[in-house]
């Protein structure tokens, strides 16, 4: 039976004519003839739009507007709840649960230095400095299940995300990058083919230096002995024990950090990366040479 109604529907299919926009028409009873106002008997007097008025001439107030007395939008008192929130800088959270996908698809080397180059290319989080992103914050969601060993570099990062990544033995630091330095490190290789020299990272402003310099969110302005002690005292409140990275057959890539006027891992600031000759250039010149590394 089936057999013969799949032939009958070939059989019909072919003596169709083929669907062409002279043939396409629409559902039958879909469309309706608009109803014309004004013409035949008792439907000429008011075309269905009343008596006098501004409904009947068809020029009524704006919107908001309140017959003259004063509007609820001038009643009620400004506040300053979004004040600035045009200017407020955006972070685009990073889950721990993402990042594990991550690392568990090969997309990022845990054996290597993570920064936000790393995770853009991974494409695990996409961040757009002209629309007021200045980073990536991460966050604790999928604590529970992460247990990779990375050395990461975020811009924020919450408690929890910091507890479950030291207790597999990695370490994180939290850095600013200015709207130039996070554009370029965004996209590297554009900037690398403009030929110009890398420039240096601009410090954070008056209101994040106490963030950045806080050895509890692992600030990289922070003093190190204090992030030693801020690491034993976050172990303590969260009850792991926190292993020994200097005994780690990864210390030296756990130990690895930027110069707080730096961009790259292992590019300094004034080289130039020629991608034309795969080539680094160097400065040589004095005032070059005190410039960059002031």
């Amino acid at each position: 039976m089936s057999g013969y109604g799949g032939s009958k529907a070939l059989e019909l299919l072919r003596s169709l004519p083929r669907v062409s926009l002279a043939n396409l028409r629409p559902s039958p009873g879909s469309k309706k003839k608009e109803k014309r106002r004004g013409r035949g008997r008792y439907r000429g007097r008011k075309c269905g739009r009343g008596h006098k008025g501004e409904r009947q001439r068809g020029n009524r107030p704006r919107l908001g507007f309140e017959g003259g007395q004063t509007p609820f939008y001038l009643v009620i008192p400004k506040y300053g709840f979004n004040e600035g929130h045009s200017c407020r800088r955006q972070y685009q959270p990073l889950s721990l649960q993402r990042l594990q996908y991550l690392i568990d698809l090969g997309r990022v080397d845990p054996t290597q230095p993570i920064d936000l180059t790393q995770l853009i290319n991974a494409r695990g989080v996409t961040v757009q400095p002209l629309k007021r992103d200045y980073g990536v914050q991460l966050v604790e969601e999928g604590a529970d299940i992460f247990a990779a060993k990375v050395n990461i570099e975020v811009q924020r990062a919450s408690e929890l995300a910091i507890a479950a990544i030291e207790k597999n033995g990695g370490v994180v630091t939290t850095s600013f990058y200015d709207p130039r330095s996070l554009e370029i490190l965004c996209k590297p290789i554009v900037f690398f083919l403009r030929g110009q020299p890398i420039p240096k990272r601009m410090l954070p402003p008056e209101d994040l230096v106490r963030y950045y310099t806080d050895a509890g969110n692992r600030g990289y302005l922070s003093d190190p002995s204090k992030v030693a002690e801020a690491r034993l005292e976050l172990a303590k409140k969260y009850g792991y024990i926190l292993p020994d990275i200097t005994k780690d057959e990864l210390f030296k890539m756990l130990s690895m950090r930027k110069d707080p006027r730096q961009i790259f891992f292992g590019l300094a600031p004034g080289w130039i990366v020629s991608m034309a000759d795969k080539k680094v250039l160097k400065p040589t010149d004095e005032r070059l040479l005190k410039y960059y590394s002031s």
